[in-house]
């Protein structure tokens, strides 16, 4: 009987520890809207294929959302732009980038309301400029008034995030807005494109990017996770760059990446092409994360501070910034 009640007792235990790793293998990632490859994964669960994990998607209206969201907590993994995730490393907040989602390049920009007698950045004193805060739309529009020698204080500058951008974009609240995709296809219609993030970085030698981030517990306990992670984003963003044509505005990934991001199918192909998506092997490179999205960081956060965004700045950022998973994943 002793014997039985073992075996059953450790049988039972076995149950129960299986069942704890089974609930330790779940995940919540924060997205957001912008159009990219990497919806078509969300939408056909390769992830959770390829790993097993229960993958919870958390859809979020900004940049400074997710860092909220990571500083809290409830998601381990999300989507930001550089200018929030300066602003959450200079805060101190435990993450690191393993992933550059896009080059931002034209895929942000400043567009004017037409009839709004808006043709400078130097037209804009006086007027109502939408942004969402500590966002890297944020970030290059008060370097492109600084470029072009125009204070801030003299712009109505608004902090909006996308959706309520659109509502005050249609409700003509709104003289200007520096946005993405899909709120800025939205924009163009009734708008003019006065720069471009791509534009104001040649401009500068300031760009921006949006990358993917992870919080340093997580990452501790989910080493391979991790690596299949960046296998599928690489993988995805290879079938795009391989065969635009199949993502063309009727196809699957055209619908897919549409669903997600809250675009239209129809213009997912022409928002698309306004990124550029780095491989798997530039992801190390010493362009990105093997020190270009470091130096980035550091000059998006001096920036910040000199606008009283945030209130410090680290010596070097690297300690935020990790390639680890992506040198595995091409191993």
């Amino acid at each position: 009987m002793k014997t039985l009640l073992k075996t059953l007792a450790l049988a039972a235990s076995l149950v129960l520890a299986s069942q704890a790793h089974a609930q330790s293998k779940e995940v919540v990632i924060a997205y957001q809207d912008m159009v990219v490859p990497w919806r078509y994964a969300q939408e056909t669960q390769a992830l959770e294929k390829k790993t097993g994990y229960k993958v919870t998607y958390r859809k979020l209206a900004s940049g400074a959302d997710v860092i909220r969201a990571l500083a809290s907590g409830s998601v381990q993994i999300g989507e930001a732009g550089s200018s929030p995730i300066a602003s959450g490393l200079s805060q101190g907040l435990d993450i690191q980038l393993f992933w550059i989602l896009d080059n931002i390049n034209d895929a942000e920009a400043l567009v004017v309301r037409n009839g709004s007698g808006i043709s400078s950045l130097a037209d804009l004193k006086g007027k109502r400029l939408a942004v969402p805060f500590v966002s890297t739309s944020h970030f290059h529009a008060l370097l492109a008034l600084e470029n072009a020698k125009v204070d801030p204080r003299s712009v109505k500058i608004v902090n909006l995030r996308p959706p309520e951008i659109a509502a005050a974009w249609e409700r003509g609240d709104i003289d200007a807005t520096f946005v993405w995709d899909p709120v800025l296809a939205k924009a163009k219609k009734s708008g003019t494109v006065l720069t471009t993030s791509g534009q104001i970085a040649k401009e500068t030698g300031k760009a921006t990017f949006d990358g993917i981030v992870v919080s340093r517990a997580f990452a501790k306990d989910n080493d391979a996770f991790l690596t299949e992670l960046v296998k599928v984003l690489a993988d995805t963003d290879e079938q795009y760059r391989k065969n635009k044509a199949a993502w063309g505005g009727d196809s699957a990934q055209a619908r897919a990446v549409a669903k997600w991001s809250g675009a239209e199918a129809a213009e997912v192909p022409a928002s698309l092409s306004l990124y550029e998506f780095p491989t798997l092997q530039q992801q190390a490179s010493a362009e990105w994360l093997g020190g270009g999205a470091a130096r980035s960081l550091a000059a998006t956060a001096t920036f910040l501070k000199s606008q009283g965004t945030i209130q410090n700045v680290l010596p070097d950022y690297a300690n935020g910034v990790n390639a680890t998973w992506v040198r595995k994943a091409a191993q």
